[in-house]
């Protein structure tokens, strides 16, 4: 396929924002690991916190707070991680090469963006200012604002609704199998771009429209923009 221009009433694109617009994953595992030490907690490793890649921190900090036993109140913590994220996020965030490469590139062609993540607005704004996003990517839903997280599909259409365009309209780009099945059950394409590739061959990515089964280091914005117009 070739490159071709596009309006702004054609395509819309979604993004989730952790693992696949930024490699923020390293910086909510050490928020999640200062919070928990501070409840008696010291085995929690990367490898526990894997499972929640894609999950909002509200329904993760749910299960964590029940496996653990512990009984501060779920807003508490809450409050705590959000708080320790932001101040790790504030100092340093890394936007993926070639998702910033993608990012302008739609940009360029007036391509109306959104980012539907399970991190609060806070979150994603800080982190959408850090990195300098914010100025192509003004929209964003936190999975707090809806009634269900992923792998629901609220938060992509809620995305969709803001944009005022269908989800035929939405192309979504995905790093967890929580969140490529919520854009299959929102009714829109699907670009995987797995942030751990031992999850490549998860049930959920099957449904994608184009799977880069390597991650982020066999992701190219050329090829996702040119399966973004086909």
């Amino acid at each position: 396929m070739t490159s071709r221009p596009v309006t702004a009433s054609g395509l819309h694109v979604i993004f989730d924002l952790d693992g696949t617009l930024v490699d923020s994953e390293p910086n909510y595992y050490e928020a999640g690991r200062r919070l928990l030490a501070r409840y008696g907690v010291r085995d929690f490793g990367w490898e526990a916190n894997a499972r929640f890649i894609g999950i909002s921190t509200l329904e993760t900090l749910t299960v964590l707070r029940a496996e653990y036993g512990i009984e501060a109140p779920l807003e508490e913590l809450l409050a705590g991680k959000n708080a320790l994220y932001l101040e790790l996020a504030g100092a340093s965030t890394e936007v993926f090469p070639q998702m910033r490469v993608l990012v302008e590139r739609l940009y360029a062609a007036e391509v109306p963006m959104a980012v539907a993540s399970g991190s609060s607005r806070a979150a994603i704004e800080a982190v959408l200012t850090v990195t300098g996003l914010d100025a192509y990517i003004p929209l964003y839903v936190s999975a707090d604002e809806v009634a269900h997280g992923k792998p629901e599909p609220d938060v992509f259409l809620e995305a969709a609704r803001r944009l005022g365009v269908t989800p035929a309209d939405c192309v979504v780009l995905e790093d967890a199998p929580a969140g490529a099945a919520a854009a299959h059950a929102a009714g829109m394409r699907c670009i995987a771009v797995p942030y751990a590739p031992e999850t490549a061959s998860d049930p959920a990515f099957k449904a994608a429209d184009l799977l880069f089964a390597g991650g982020q280091s066999a992701f190219t914005a050329d090829a996702a923009y040119h399966r973004m117009l086909g």
